[in-house]
């Protein structure tokens, strides 16, 4: 198992606040950039397509202004991985070719200029502490009347949300794994409100310890968890 690390020079060291916007833009064009076949596969509007990707930031000096983000200098690093391995070597094609390649963004620009593997150990115990690398965001999403309830580590139900989230996930995979003894133990967490293109979602961040089988945790490790993950979201590091 892996993970990339794709690190990005600034024109001026400015991001915008929508930084979900830029990057599934950037995905977008990467995935293009490999095949019509490819992009159509992941994005195609005509049908609800499930990622089995998640991505996070590292963005150094970061201060979150109401508009923009102001970086300590004029670089950020971006950690991408995905389930699916052989979408995962898919993407890497893609990003070199996005390599030095000027994107646009309001009166500045970003290049991709390096793209590292970084391997990610298995995980064979059934109990692991994670430190959250993205904003988890967990919803009851309700068809009948098209609304959303929103969990964090500091409401009740979240649990058990989160838990229907993965099963879900999951079965969409048309994986055959159980959730049942699937748990998570809030450490030191806190909620905090993100956007999410352009909506104010709740979400959690800080330190948790999850149980459940091997196999499963892999899967969340590889792919994030909670909703929201194609648009950096769920990824988490694991740190005991």
């Amino acid at each position: 198992m892996y993970q990339y690390k794709l690190t990005f020079a600034l024109e001026k060291n400015r991001l915008p606040r929508e930084l979900d916007r830029l990057i599934v833009s950037f995905l977008k064009a990467s995935a293009q950039a490999v095949s019509q076949e490819f992009y159509e596969k992941l994005y195609d509007k005509s049908k609800s397509v499930l990622k089995g990707y998640s991505f996070s930031y590292y963005l150094p000096g970061a201060k979150f202004l109401k508009e923009e983000i102001e970086l300590g200098s004029n670089s950020f690093s971006l950690f991408f991985s995905d389930v699916d391995q052989q979408e995962l070597l898919m993407f890497f094609n893609g990003f070199q070719c996005m390599k030095y390649r000027k994107c646009p963004m309001n009166g500045n620009s970003m290049s991709l200029l390096s793209i590292r593997m970084q391997p990610l150990s298995e995980i064979r115990e059934r109990e692991i502490v994670i430190r959250m690398q993205s904003p988890l965001i967990v919803r009851n999403h309700h068809t009948e009347d098209n609304t959303d309830i929103y969990y964090t580590c500091e409401t009740e139900g979240f649990e058990q949300a989160l838990k229907e989230n993965i099963r879900l996930f999951l079965e969409r995979l048309g994986m055959d794994i159980s959730t049942e003894d699937f748990s998570i133990q809030t450490i030191k967490g806190k909620k905090v409100v993100v956007p999410v293109f352009g909506r104010p979602v709740d979400a959690s961040l800080g330190i948790f310890k999850l149980t459940g089988s091997s196999r499963l945790l892999n899967i969340l490790y590889q792919a994030g968890m909670g909703t929201r993950r194609s648009a950096g979201h769920g990824k988490f590091e694991v740190i005991g």
